[in-house]
């Protein structure tokens, strides 16, 4: 895909150090970020020169654009180009959503700005370094996990009874409510969705027996999850309420609330886990 998208007279160099070099991201916007770093880096050479693409482990992220250097277990992808590089004042706007410096009608200034959206969202971080006339190299550091074929032992070994529980995902994102009856259908558990709070509990209302466990988004239109959890605590306290979400401040207005909490985004094995633990 990246040799269509750079082009036949740029030369397209993938290279990889190390083992187990294994990231957790969304597939699709991993893709999305490594053309656009791509299409940058074509255009900064004027469509013709090296690019390389570089993998391998790192155990940190460098100082970068004032923040300070941080410890960690990552995989650094690097895309590398011998183009034009970029003048020293703009590597603190570049990041920007709309700022470009490519001519009128040849860019919209939104492929740095995902890159960096799609990083952060990932828990990692991006780094540049870039000298005028001498190329420009972007650094992703995503978060290194377990070879897939490893965590699968991992995975089954937290697993819950997958056939005495039944999960009722609450989550009025349909993208994330997919998401998550595909993790935990692939864990063996038998799903179903709400949209939102009021559709979850008239769900509960006409079969609670068939639901084990309430899986609820916290912020939600209407009632949110933490007055979900207990409305459903105060009507069947039998049930297990797990809450998720990506917004701390949320859950710092009503820090007890008492349900298990999973922060978004999440990994299999972070939501086998904590259902797990709900479970027992």
């Amino acid at each position: 895909m990246l040799r269509t998208v750079v082009g036949a007279r740029v030369d397209l160099i993938v290279t990889a150090e190390g083992e187990g070099c294994c990231v957790e991201v969304d597939a699709s916007q991993f893709e999305t970020a490594l053309v656009n770093l791509a299409v940058n880096a074509r255009d900064a050479m004027n469509g013709e020169g090296r690019i390389e693409i570089a993998i391998m482990p790192a155990d940190g992220v460098p100082a970068r654009r004032g923040h300070a250097a941080a410890k960690g277990d990552y995989v650094k992808v690097s895309v590398i180009d011998a183009g034009s590089g970029i003048p020293p004042e703009q590597p603190e706007r570049i990041f920007e959503p709309f700022f470009t410096t490519k001519e009128v009608g040849k860019g919209t200034g939104l492929g740095l700005s995902q890159v960096y959206g799609f990083t952060k969202q990932s828990g990692g971080e991006i780094d540049v370094v870039s000298k005028v006339g001498q190329g420009t190299m972007f650094s992703l550091y995503l978060r290194r996990v377990t070879a897939l074929d490893e965590m699968g032992a991992d995975i089954a070994a937290t697993r819950i009874d997958a056939s005495e529980a039944s999960i009722l995902i609450v989550e009025d994102n349909d993208q994330v409510g997919e998401f998550a009856s595909q993790l935990l259908g692939d864990l063996g558990f038998v799903t179903q969705r709400a949209a939102n709070a009021l559709e979850a509990i008239a769900i509960l209302e006409m079969d609670h027996d068939d639901v084990d466990i309430i899986f609820s988004d916290v912020v939600m239109p209407g009632m949110n999850g933490v007055e979900l959890g207990k409305e459903i605590r105060a009507r069947w306290p039998d049930k297990t309420v797990v809450l998720t979400s990506g917004y701390s401040h949320a859950l710092a207005e009503d820090s007890g609330h008492g349900f298990p909490l999973l922060h978004k985004p999440y990994s299999v094995e972070e939501l086998s886990r904590i259902l797990r633990d709900a479970a027992a």
